[in-house]
C-alpha cells in the first residue's frame, strides 16, 4: 500500500485531524474492475508520488481559515467501492481480484491511530464522490475509534447520490448499485437494519444511510451535479439520438424542456434530503451549480470569487457548522440565479 502523505498540524490545531477520501467511482464487473486495476484507482503502482493539498486540504489560512494548521491526510481510493468491500475469496478465471475495501480501510485507520489520530481533540472525515459515499459509510465506526471527548464530525462532497429515473424511466443507478454491492460483498458494510428490509444495492445509495447515522453529517452538493445528470439522469444508453448532449457539456446549452427536467432533478434531490435536513446537528450547502465536488480545489472552496449562498463560501458555511458558530442549512434558489457558480464546461464526453 503506498504511503499515506500526513502534513503535521501546528499551533492550536496540532491534536486536530482532518482526513480526506480520494473520489473515484466505481466498479461493477470482473472486466471493468481488472481494468481498473491498471490504473490509479486500482493499484498504488499506477499512483503518483506526490499530490497537491488544496482547498479543504489547503495550509494557507487565507485559503482555509478553520482547518489550516491540522494534520491533514489524503486518502487514495483504490478499491472500487468505496472502501467498503469485504469478499473473502478471489474471483476466479485468472483475475485474482480482491475486494478488500473494508480491510483497507481498517488498515488506514490503524496506521492513523498509531501515529496520533488516537489522541485527537476534534476531526471531520471528509471526501469527495465515491470518496464522500465512503465518508458516509464509515461516519460512524470513525466517530467510535475516536476519544469520546473528541469533537468529531463528516463531511461528503459531492455524495447524495440519487435513486432517480433517467430520461428514458429506467433505474439504471439502482442496477449499477446492484452489481457493485453483490460483486464486492459490500452488503455486510452497511446499515444492518436496511439491508434486513430492503435490497443491499438501496442500502447503498447515500439517502438510506444518513437516515441511520448518528455523528454529526455536513452535506455539500450541487443540485446540478454534472455526474449525476451525465451517469444517473442521462446515461449515454437512456438518450440514444444525443438530444441531450450538447445540455450535458454545458448546461447553458439546455432547452426549456431540458431545463425543466434538470429542475425536477433538483426536486428529487432536495425531497431526497428532507428527512436529514431535519436533523438537529446536520448541516447543508445545497448551491445551483452545473460542477461536482467543490471542497478540494481553492477556486471553489474559499477564494475570492468562489460559489456562495448568501454571501457565505463552502469553507465559510462548513466552518461554521463544524465549531457550532451557527446552524448553516443553506439551499440555493433554482439554476440560473446564482452568479457566482464554477459551471463546468465540457468540450466532449467519452
Amino acid at each position: 500500500m503506498q504511503k499515506i502523505e500526513e502534513p503535521k498540524g501546528s499551533g492550536s490545531g496540532s491534536n486536530n485531524w482532518l482526513l480526506h477520501i480520494e473520489g473515484g467511482g466505481w466498479c461493477s464487473s470482473v472486466a471493468s474492475c481488472s481494468f481498473r486495476r491498471t490504473t490509479a484507482l486500482g493499484s498504488s503502482d499506477h499512483m503518483e508520488s506526490q499530490v497537491v493539498f488544496s482547498g479543504i486540504l489547503g495550509h494557507d489560512p487565507s485559503q482555509n481559515p478553520d482547518f489550516f494548521n491540522w494534520n491533514k491526510v489524503k486518502i487514495r481510493y483504490c478499491d472500487g467501492g468505496s472502501l467498503a468491500g469485504f469478499v473473502k475469496s478471489e474471483v476466479q478465471n485468472g483475475t485474482k481480484l480482491l475486494f478488500r475495501g473494508q480491510l483497507i480501510w481498517e488498515a488506514i485507520m490503524d496506521e492513523l491511530l498509531s501515529v496520533g489520530l488516537a489522541n485527537a481533540r476534534q476531526a471531520l472525515l471528509s471526501g469527495c464522490s465515491a470518496g464522500g459515499l465512503a465518508t458516509l459509510i464509515h461516519c460512524d465506526d470513525f466517530r467510535g475509534l475516536l476519544p469520546q471527548e473528541a469533537t468529531v464530525k463528516c463531511l461528503a462532497d459531492a455524495a447524495f447520490f440519487v435513486d432517480e429515473e433517467n430520461v428514458s424511466g429506467k433505474r439504471s443507478m439502482r442496477s449499477f448499485y446492484n452489481d457493485v454491492v453483490s460483486l464486492q460483498g459490500i452488503s455486510r458494510s452497511l446499515h444492518k437494519d436496511c439491508t434486513s428490509r430492503k435490497e443491499p444495492s438501496q442500502c447503498f445509495f447515500p439517502q438510506q444511510i444518513v437516515e441511520k447515522t448518528k455523528t454529526p453529517v455536513f452535506l455539500v452538493n450541487p443540485a446540478y451535479d454534472f455526474w449525476q445528470i451525465q451517469n444517473i439522469l442521462v446515461p449515454d444508453n437512456s438518450d440514444p439520438y444525443s438530444k441531450w448532449r450538447k445540455c450535458k457539456l454545458n448546461i447553458q446549452n439546455c432547452d426549456p424542456d431540458q431545463i425543466e427536467r434538470l429542475q425536477g432533478f433538483r426536486t428529487s434531490l432536495l425531497n431526497a434530503m428532507s428527512s436529514f435536513q431535519q436533523k438537529k446537528d446536520a448541516g447543508m450547502f445545497i448551491n445551483s451549480c452545473f460542477i461536482h465536488c467543490q471542497t478540494w480545489m481553492s477556486n471553489t472552496w474559499h477564494a475570492p470569487n468562489s460559489p456562495k449562498i448568501n454571501n457565505k463560501t463552502i469553507a465559510e458555511a462548513v466552518g461554521d457548522w463544524y465549531f457550532d458558530r451557527k446552524q448553516v442549512k443553506e439551499v440555493d434558489c433554482p439554476y440560473p440565479c446564482n452568479p457566482t457558480c464554477y459551471n463546468m464546461v465540457f468540450s466532449k464526453l467519452n
